[in-house]
């Protein structure tokens, strides 16, 4: 571990006519990207691959989450041709794995679970060959929302765990640790549907606080698992407390599959949607 930003975390800058392109699809549709509103340090290299992951229900999130840079306040009202304007982008962008998120919309009855089906369904309707993930908030655990995301049927649902449990009120206010593990466990009861989860390190959790929340991913089913290094994204947000070395990471993606995770993506730079089909490969 160490203090001081390390050279691991640089990235080199990618150059090529897919960046544009995909920016400027993006932009014409009106579309939103977590991997803008977040400020993703894979963000041009995914678009030079022609690839985005999608951010549906807006841009401004209910809740204040002290490591997410997406905007926080009074949210938009839905955008009902999300779902078709996504599919155009898919269409153009020839994409065969699909990956959507959202803001967390306490303010909707269901959380915003209709929007992420209705998504699923016309993505499905063009092309029944598309892979679909989608990264879900908690929807304050309504389990009529998680049916409904569960009616989607697409091929993963994660739900981020995001930190170990001692720091969930400084990172993670208003949500709570033990309902996330409930949500994943509710998927798996319900459904084949393979689940996943991701955790970032480098707040001040130790080593075997973060074994303990992969155990306790693995008690409820988790299929998959993305462990990435805290970024902070502006000085108004949490400061890291430590960067985490490329060999940490690695013997943390070799403890987690030794306890039965089916993928792992484990390194300084790894995000939750971060090539996400390729941790699908051998599942």
């Amino acid at each position: 571990m160490t203090r001081t930003k390390p050279e691991w975390l640089k990235v080199n800058i990618p150059v090529g006519a897919n960046i544009n392109f995909v920016e400027n699809l993006l932009l014409e549709s009106g579309i939103n990207t977590v991997c803008k509103a977040a400020k993703c340090p894979n963000r041009l290299e995914c678009y030079n691959s022609k690839t985005a992951t999608f951010l549906i229900l807006g841009s401004i999130c209910t809740r204040s989450c002290n490591f997410c840079n997406i905007e926080k306040g009074i949210p938009e009202s839905i955008n009902n041709s999300e779902a078709d304007k996504i599919t155009e982008i898919v269409n153009k962008l020839n994409l065969k794995y699909v990956v959507i998120t959202s803001v967390t919309r306490d303010d909707l009855p269901d959380g915003g679970a209709e929007q992420f089906y209705k998504v699923c369904s016309t993505l499905k309707k063009i092309d029944r060959k598309v892979d679909i993930e989608i990264l879900i908030p908690d929807f304050m655990g309504d389990e009529n929302s998680l049916n409904r995301v569960i009616e989607g049927n697409p091929k993963v649902i994660n739900h981020n765990i995001e930190s170990i449990p001692r720091l969930y009120n400084q990172v993670r206010p208003g949500a709570n640790y033990i309902r996330s593990l409930n949500i994943l466990k509710y998927i798996k009861s319900r459904s084949s549907i393979l689940t996943k989860s991701g955790i970032m390190l480098g707040l001040g959790e130790s080593m075997d606080e973060v074994k303990d929340v992969l155990k306790d991913l693995r008690s409820v089913h988790c299929d998959l698992l993305t462990i990435g290094q805290y970024c902070q994204p502006t000085i108004k947000h949490l400061p890291v407390s430590d960067y985490i070395t490329p060999e940490l990471f690695a013997e943390l993606e070799e403890y987690a599959l030794s306890i039965g995770f089916k993928g792992v993506a484990s390194g300084p730079l790894v995000r939750s949607s971060y090539n996400a089909a390729k941790l699908l490969k051998g599942v």
